[in-house]
């Protein structure tokens, strides 16, 4: 490849085909990159500025070039070029998820466990949404805690309120009381957070990437398939599995092996919270909706 023209901003893979997308999106969430060092990352922060600016270091091979631009994009926010926090990075996101909601599935009978754990989801998810943010529509101090304080609280008060509600219940039904509680608590945390973007739109551009304008109704659209994606990734791990972790529990080898199943749990929420999801990019000044389910 003639690497003088190599543009180290164009997809790597075809974005038009499903394929495309998931290769796309499973490397730039590869969870391995959130070990790597700052000084790693600003390597290849500054090998994608050079190949920007057409100057390649010489003996750069492409497969470097790509492994940069992966690593550029996992760490550092496009609209500001600023290095995102560790826990706010899409490369977090498995797992920082994992662990929160196996603590979620496992630690649900009390109203003590409850609270803390729809607590502590609340703050990673307001985390992740604020440093994912769209730089173009930025949102003040006030209005991040407003969202913050509305999410965690409606959270907290579908949680407990369902928990008391389900004392009676069978089990089964109180162990789906948590990915209630994320259903409703991402149903207002997500638009809180880009109440700016609802408000005044989002950047339109064509695919020659020349702005068009701004469309409130491109916002919209794209948000709530977020929130959709939100509540439809996490439905596996909290609705199906307590199901399979119910019936294992009847045998003896669950029993005197009980704590095996915040193990399952973790494990199974790893292998599925992958980005089988629709993304709404909030890192570009345009609309971006990639629906990747064939």
């Amino acid at each position: 490849m003639a690497l003088s023209s190599f543009d180290i901003d164009a997809p790597r893979w075809d974005q038009s085909t499903f394929m495309g997308r998931l290769k796309h999106f499973f490397n730039i969430t590869d969870c391995r990159t959130a070990l790597l060092p700052d000084s790693r990352l600003d390597e290849a922060k500054a090998l994608v500025e050079s190949c920007r600016a057409g100057s390649i270091p010489p003996g750069t091979t492409a497969e470097q070039l790509y492994y940069a631009k992966k690593l550029y994009d996992s760490a550092f926010h496009p609209d500001t070029g600023d290095r995102m926090n560790l826990i706010g990075r899409m490369s977090f996101q498995v797992p920082g998820g994992m662990a929160i909601t196996g603590f979620m599935l496992q630690f649900y009978r009390t109203v003590p466990a409850v609270v803390f754990w729809q607590w502590v989801n609340q703050s990673f998810n307001a985390l992740v949404n604020y440093t994912n943010r769209n730089a173009a529509s930025p949102i003040t101090p006030k209005q991040i805690g407003v969202a913050y304080v509305t999410a965690t609280s409606t959270a907290l008060a579908t949680a407990v309120g369902l928990n008391l509600y389900t004392k009676k219940a069978p089990p089964l039904v109180a162990r789906w009381v948590p990915f209630v509680a994320v259903a409703a608590a991402n149903c207002v945390n997500i638009p809180m957070m880009r109440q700016q973007e609802i408000l005044n739109g989002i950047a339109v551009t064509d695919e020659n990437g020349n702005k068009l304008g701004h469309s409130t109704k491109a916002a919209v659209k794209g948000i709530a398939q977020v929130v959709i994606s939100r509540v439809t990734m996490a439905a596996p791990g909290m609705i199906v599995l307590p199901i399979i972790m119910q019936r294992l529990e009847k045998y003896k080898f669950m029993q005197r092996l009980h704590q095996v199943s915040i193990w399952g749990q973790h494990t199974t929420r790893l292998l599925q919270q992958r980005p089988l999801r629709v993304f709404y990019s909030t890192h570009k000044t345009q609309f971006m909706c990639f629906d990747i389910v064939t």
